[in-house]
Formats: structure tokens, sequence, C-alpha cells
């Protein structure tokens, strides 16, 4: 399949180096609420980029969930692929395509782990199903088939049939301190407007990278 014909031009903005926020962070937030008003679907959806022992990447979607000063919180199962990597190397990317806006947001850091109490408080939070899909899956681990995966969502639903469904051990989340956010808005002919923020000793610096 010959696909050197698909494309098109970025016309709808420019990001300069006066125009952005002198925070990572309030500029993040500025552009996810764009996001969000201008109604994309899955506006937090992020790609999670790990590595893992023999230095191959892997990466998958998954929903940011909060956003603060620090940085970017998401969660998991803490036996999955992405949180075995990250306990051997907790280096990690987030990359947001938001590609109706023109716009991508890419994120470099390291990934901490949230407290006991962090996890539970969000957990007690979801929906009773999402619950109880946390408590029936293995993450990353071989399912005989899904049937198999349903009938196990059945047993957790018996389990827990009455009271509050408690936060499982083996689940949680980080937060992503970042070292570097880039900025990248579409411009026509390919010349697009990239914007690096670097953490420094006394806050952050801003660059122009070349398109």
């Amino acid at each position: 399949m010959d696909l050197s014909d698909e494309r098109r031009e970025y016309l709808q903005s420019h990001l300069t180096e006066d125009s952005v926020e002198s925070s990572p962070m309030a500029q993040f937030e500025l552009w996810l609420k764009q996001a969000i008003e201008a109604k994309l679907q899955d506006p937090t959806a992020m790609v999670v980029a790990t590595v893992d022992a023999d230095g191959q990447p892997s990466q998958r979607i998954v929903l940011l969930k909060q956003t603060d000063d620090e940085g970017f919180t998401f969660f998991t199962n803490l036996g999955s692929r992405k949180a075995r990597e990250l306990e051997d190397n907790n280096k990690i990317c987030l990359h947001f395509p938001w590609h109706p806006l023109e716009r991508q947001v890419i994120v470099f850091g390291e990934a901490q782990p949230l407290s006991k109490l962090e996890n539970a408080k969000y957990f007690l939070s979801r929906p009773k199903e999402s619950q109880l899909a946390a408590w029936a899956s293995e993450q990353s681990r071989p399912v005989s088939s899904r049937n198999a995966l349903m009938q196990l969502v059945g047993q957790m639903k018996q389990k827990f049939a009455d009271g509050e469904i408690p936060a499982p051990e083996f689940w949680g989340g980080y937060k992503v301190i970042p070292n570097k956010i880039e900025f990248w808005q579409g411009g026509a002919h390919r010349l697009h407007d990239r914007i690096l923020y670097t953490r420094t000793p006394d806050g952050w610096s801003t660059s122009r990278l070349a398109p």
C-alpha cells in the first residue's frame, strides 16, 4: 500500500515563545481545557511508553486522571506489563495526540508510585463495574477466553455483593514527574511550531525546536 500522497496542510494556529505560559503544566491545562471544550473524543487519552529490561519499548493508551503543578497521574494494575517495566526503569514518556486541533504534547519524565491512601481514594470513586473488572483481571497475563474472564467478573460480583468494594493491593497509580514537555502545533508546509520546556534548578526554560 503506497501512502505517499496521504497528507494535508496544518493551518489552524501558531505557537510562539511569547504566547505560551511560563509553566508547562499551566500550558498543558490550557490546551487540555481547549481539547475538552472542542468536544474531542477521549481528550484525556494518552499513549504511555515504557521500556523493558532488554531495551524494548512498549506503548498503550491510558486515561489521564489528574494534573497538578507536580505532574500527571494515571492508574493501572500493578502486575501489568507497564507496571513491571516501571519497577525496573521508572523513566516514562506520555503522548497526547490531539489531531483535530493539529496539536500534540509529549512528556518526558519519571513515574513515582502513589500511596495506598491515594490509590484507595480514587478506586472508591470508580463505577462499581470498573472496580469489579479491576479485581477480575490479571492485566497483561494470558486468559483462556472472554467467557473465562466474564466468569471471573461474576465471581467478584458474588464476593462483593454486600458492602463497599476495597481497592486491591495489586492496583494503584503513578504520578509522572516531568523533566521535559514539548508542545507541537501543526504549521503550513510542514513548518510546525515546537516549543520545549526543560526543567532547570530555577524552574523551567523554553526553547524552539526545528520542525
